[in-house]
């Protein structure tokens, strides 16, 4: 059994399990059933505070999800407790597709985009701050400062930013003219943070919420296989066709790579490359 300085109610035996790159993770055994525990070494009290806002409000709205137990700070450092969701062979992801559409249907309290809480990463953060548009979250809060730091982590040349301002302009074209509606966001929809039960029930899980343009996780959602052809129709069926919606979820796919690039370094090199030559292609072809 590890020994961890957190009190939890019934806990007889703790093991060390996969978990992400970011946290560390643990299943705890307790007198009323497993328990899932993520640890933040160097997380002070707000590290958490996102995710566990995001699962709040998936709990409200009927997304299902692995409920809040207990959170906070210890000597071992920032600590989230959530139910344990045993994990069983994928389903239909028609399934999926409806929770997400649950969570698309949850508006933003004040109308504005961003989020309360501030996105916490690894190797960087965002600070959510509330804006008037989409275009001001996703371009200046997010791509701008992505940029500012693969330029001071030396990732990025002067070459580099050049081709950055190019891609900056197009985005900034095509935001522009986009109605976002500020919707809330998983914030990283990869096939990672999603799986069915061994019941077969869908979940999503460790969200980076905040409110923004549903495009968003779409795009993000593309980048890694996983997702299968019924659940982008589900997810799509009822939305009109847009002719610059393959542009637009190109730049979520540019930005998720972009976090990568920074986190792993150049093995995702020409994977973002490759990304900002289609865009620029294709807003050649418009």
């Amino acid at each position: 059994m590890i020994d961890l300085d957190i009190n939890i109610d019934g806990a007889y035996d703790i093991r060390s399990i996969r978990g992400g790159d970011v946290n560390e993770a643990f299943k705890v055994y307790t007198d009323k059933g497993p328990r899932f525990l993520l640890i933040q070494r160097v997380g002070d009290n707000n590290f958490f505070q996102a995710e566990i806002e995001g699962l709040k409000l998936f709990e409200k709205n009927g997304v299902s999800s692995p409920r809040v137990l207990d959170s906070g700070v210890s000597k071992e450092g920032a600590y989230l407790l959530l139910d344990y969701i045993e994990e069983g062979r994928w389903q239909d992801q028609k399934d999926l597709a409806r929770e997400l559409k649950k969570v698309h249907r949850i508006k933003s309290p004040n109308g504005k985009f961003g989020f309360e809480f501030a996105y916490r990463g690894s190797s960087i953060s965002f600070s959510n701050a509330f804006k008037d548009s989409w275009r001001e979250v996703f371009l200046e809060e997010r791509l701008d400062k992505l940029k500012d730091k693969l330029i001071e982590d030396g990732i990025w040349s002067r070459e580099d930013l050049a081709t950055y301002e190019q891609i900056r302009e197009v985005i900034d074209t095509y935001l522009g003219r986009r109605e976002s509606v500020p919707i809330l966001l998983h914030g990283d929809l990869w096939p990672g943070n999603a799986m069915f039960s061994v019941k077969g029930a869908p979940y999503l899980f460790d969200p980076a919420p905040l409110y923004g343009d549903w495009e968003f996780d779409i795009g993000v959602s593309t980048v890694f296989s996983g997702f299968d052809d019924d659940f982008y129709r589900t997810y799509l069926q009822d939305i009109k066709k847009d002719s610059e919606r393959a542009i637009r979820l190109e730049f979520y796919r540019l930005y998720l790579l972009l976090i990568h690039l920074h986190k792993f370094g150049n093995m995702y090199r020409s994977s973002v490359d490759l990304s900002m030559e289609k865009i620029l292609s294709k807003s050649m072809d418009k």
